[in-house]
């Protein structure tokens, strides 16, 4: 009669009830570098945490890793026991869990939670580069390199050039249009109608238009400027360009910082952190040894049993106190 053998890890779920997948971005990831599949692996752990190691391990990528989905399919271990095997695997080296802020188009950030697998155990430091790496992992869409494409010119007769050149001729030799007052001259010729005390001359204009510039180069309009020129003023201004000069030095605004640009479409950003495999802390891979905050190793470890006084120990005892009441005795 043949037996079965109990320690070999249940294979994929039946096609009949096919394992639930997770989100899209979410759920199992197989970690690179794997080796092959081969009879004896996982043989070096216990019977529920074999088990269910060679269940995951044949489960697809993106296959839902929460413990609730996992007990579900496997009928011989409930949650409990389910949350134990997975930490005692991560402990082990083969899992790590994993959450990633991915931003795509339209500005939207979300976190998504992986459980990266591995079938060969792995050390802390080799979890902590593959964290690092999905850190720094961006998936830039190709983006195609205008080529400038210089057009041919088409032939032109020699009497249209001779033309051309005459016109350009001209054109060089004629006087420069003129041009209006700067938008910092104008604010400046407009304050003696807004407040007569400030009514400034052509010549003051002149002056004063190069530290009325610098405000409107830091963002502001005309209108703010004149409002601002103009605010407060005292009862008599026997000197309007001084005045005025003061003012634009000492009430100019500051400068604003430029807003960072948007990341480009289809460019998403990317960050990760390690989380603990029993409690989901999120924190930093080397903070986390064996895929645990402090707190669940601190857990997972049995109290130290209480001192036990020896035997030898309690005879002398016992017979310090003999010769005690012996001295007493009259």
């Amino acid at each position: 009669m043949a037996i079965q053998h109990l320690n070999s890890a249940p294979s994929a779920p039946a096609a009949s009830r096919p394992y639930p997948m997770a989100h899209p971005g979410y759920g199992k990831r197989t970690a690179p570098d794997q080796q092959p599949r081969r009879a004896d692996d996982f043989m070096l752990l216990p019977l529920r945490e074999r088990s269910i190691a060679g269940f995951i391990d044949h489960l697809p990528e993106g296959a839902a890793m929460d413990v609730k989905g996992l007990a579900k399919q496997l009928p011989l271990y409930g949650q409990q026991a389910v949350a134990s095997a997975l930490k005692a695997l991560s402990v082990a080296g083969y899992l790590r869990r994993v959450r990633c802020l991915v931003g795509g188009e339209g500005g939207q950030v979300r976190w998504v939670f992986r459980t990266f697998w591995s079938r060969t155990a792995r050390d802390n430091e080799w979890w902590a580069a593959l964290v690092g790496a999905e850190r720094e992992q961006t998936t830039t869409a190709a983006v195609p390199v205008p080529v400038a494409v210089r057009p041919v010119a088409p032939a032109v007769p020699q009497q249209r050039r001779q033309e051309r050149a005459s016109e350009q001729q001209a054109q060089d030799s004629a006087p420069p249009a003129p041009q209006g007052p700067s938008p910092a001259y104008a604010a400046l010729a407009q304050l003696g109608r807004t407040d007569a005390r400030l009514a400034l001359s052509a010549a003051d204009c002149t002056v004063l238009e190069p530290l009325a510039a610098e405000w409107l180069a830091r963002g502001v309009d005309a209108e703010y400027l004149k409002q601002a020129l103009a605010a407060g003023l005292p009862p008599q201004v026997d000197s309007p360009v001084g005045f005025v000069r003061r003012r634009l030095m000492s009430k100019i605004p500051p400068q604003v910082p430029a807003a960072p640009e948007p990341p480009a479409s289809g460019t998403p950003v990317r960050r990760a952190m390690m989380e603990c495999t029993e409690c989901g802390a999120p924190g930093r891979p080397g903070a986390l040894t064996d895929g645990l905050c402090r707190t669940c190793r601190r857990s997972g470890r049995e109290a130290d049993p209480a001192p036990e006084v020896l035997p030898a120990e309690r005879d002398v005892r016992t017979y310090v106190a003999g010769l005690r009441d012996l001295l007493k005795a009259p």
